[in-house]
C-alpha cells in the first residue's frame, strides 16, 4: 500500500521513472538550500512559506498540509479547493506558498516536498496569534453601589496567546483597593478587581485593559457610581459684620445622587430673586461649593443662615450666625454637619483624603467659639 501510494503521488507529478533511473548518474539531484522557517502570523494577515530548491531540473515541488494529509499545490497548480491558497516561484528555485486571510484553523504543520526517490521534504509550523478581545459577558457593566458596600468588577478577555488583564482608574488616580493589603496602586493585575467598603473616593471610570503582545491592546470602560447621603462642611459658623458691609457665607456639600441645595435666613427660604443676596454654586462631581453673597449688610440681614442639602438618601444642613459687630472676635471655627443617619466608613474616608485637615464630622455639629467683648 505504501508503494502504491508513493506511485500514485509520482504519477500526479507526471514523472517517467525510467528516465530518472537511466540518467541518475548524469542528472543533478535537487537539494534544499535553506530550512523551512516556522511562521507566526496574526489572524487575518497573510502567511508566506518560502522553500528554496537548487537544481530542481524536471522535478516538481509540492506543498502539503501535514496534519490533514492534504496536497495543497503541485508545481504551479493549486490542488486544494481552498481559495485562500496560492503558489508562485522565482526562477523555479524559490517557491512560495501563500495563505491569505489566515484563520485559526490554518494553525499547524506544512511541508515542502520534492518528488525525488527517495522523497525529500522539509516542514515548518504556522502559529496563528489572535489580538485580545474583551467579552461583553461576564465583563462588568456600569455599577451603582451604596457607600460602605463591597463591589466586584470583572473583565473577561480572550485571544491567542491568553491575554493579561490590568485594571486602572481612567483619570490615573491610585486605586484604593484591598487586593493588596492597604496599599494604593496605580494599577491592579488580574481579571477581577475587588473594592471593599467603597467610598465616594472610589467613584469614577475604571479601565479594564487586555493585552497579549499582539497589537492592538483593547480596553473597556466601567463606571462606578457610589451613592451616599449629604454631608455639609462649614469653615466659619460665626461671622461678624457692620451695616453696609458685603459678606460671603460659604458651605461645602458632598452628596450623590446630586443634591438639591438652598439657603434660608431665620428659617425662611432665600429665593434667587431676593435683591439682598446673590446665590452661586460650583459643582465638581459629587462636591458643591455653596456661596451666599450678602450685598449690603443691614438690620434685616442679621440672623441665622442655613445651607441645606437634600437627596434621595437623606438631608443635612449647616448654620451660620451673622451678627452685628459690637465686639472683637478672635477666633473662627471649623465645623462639619452630617445627616442624622450614620454615614458609613467616614473615618476610612478621611484617612483616604489625606489632603484635607478636616476633623471627622459629628452629627451633633460640635463647634467652639472664643470671643472677647470689648
Amino acid at each position: 500500500m505504501m508503494l502504491l501510494g508513493k506511485l500514485l503521488f509520482y504519477i500526479q507529478f507526471g514523472l517517467v521513472f525510467h528516465v530518472v533511473i537511466c540518467f541518475k548518474d548524469t542528472v543533478e539531484v535537487p537539494r534544499f538550500e535553506d530550512s523551512l522557517n516556522n511562521l507566526t502570523v496574526s489572524l487575518g494577515r497573510e502567511a508566506v512559506f518560502t522553500c528554496v530548491v537548487n537544481d530542481l531540473g524536471s522535478y516538481r515541488v509540492a506543498w502539503l498540509r501535514v496534519d490533514t494529509q492534504t496536497i495543497l499545490t503541485i508545481a504551479t497548480h493549486v490542488i486544494t479547493k481552498n481559495h485562500r491558497i496560492a503558489v508562485n516561484h522565482s526562477d523555479r528555485r524559490v517557491w512560495f506558498l501563500h495563505i491569505h486571510d489566515v484563520r485559526q484553523s490554518d494553525r499547524g504543520w506544512y511541508m515542502c516536498q520534492l518528488n525525488t526517490d527517495p522523497m525529500k521534504s522539509q516542514t515548518a509550523y504556522l502559529d496563528v496569534v489572535v489580538p485580545p478581545d474583551i467579552l461583553d459577558y461576564p465583563t462588568s457593566s456600569d455599577q451603582v453601589a451604596r457607600e460602605g458596600a463591597n463591589v466586584t468588577l470583572r473583565c473577561a478577555a480572550h485571544g491567542v496567546p491568553t491575554p493579561t488583564v490590568v485594571w486602572r482608574k481612567e483619570a490615573g488616580d491610585l486605586l484604593p483597593t484591598s487586593n493588596f493589603s492597604d496599599t494604593h496602586n496605580s494599577s491592579v493585575n488580574g481579571a477581577v478587581l475587588q473594592l471593599v467598603k467603597v467610598s465616594r473616593l472610589h467613584m469614577g471610570a475604571y479601565l479594564c485593559i487586555a493585552s497579549n503582545g499582539v497589537p492592538p491592546s483593547v480596553s473597556k470602560r466601567v463606571m462606578l457610581v457610589v451613592h451616599f447621603p449629604p454631608i455639609m462642611t462649614i469653615q466659619n459658623q460665626l461671622v461678624g459684620a457692620k451695616e453696609g458691609d458685603t459678606v460671603h457665607l460659604d458651605c461645602h456639600s458632598e452628596a450623590f445622587p446630586r443634591s438639591i441645595n438652598y439657603w434660608t435666613i431665620n428659617d425662611q427660604i432665600i429665593s434667587q430673586s431676593d435683591k439682598r443676596f446673590e446665590i452661586t454654586a460650583v459643582e465638581r462631581g459629587y462636591e458643591v461649593d455653596m456661596r451666599l453673597k450678602i450685598k449690603k449688610v443691614g438690620r434685616n440681614t442679621f440672623g441665622t443662615y442655613s445651607c441645606i442639602s437634600k437627596n434621595s438618601l437623606g438631608d443635612t444642613d449647616g448654620t451660620i450666625k451673622l451678627y452685628s459687630l459690637s465686639g472683637k472676635f478672635e477666633e473662627m471655627q471649623y465645623n462639619e454637619v452630617g445627616d442624622s443617619e450614620e454615614s458609613p466608613d467616614v473615618s476610612e474616608l478621611e484617612a483616604l483624603k489625606r489632603s484635607t485637615a478636616a476633623r471627622p464630622y459629628s452629627s451633633l455639629g460640635l463647634f467652639v467659639v472664643i470671643y472677647v467683648v470689648l
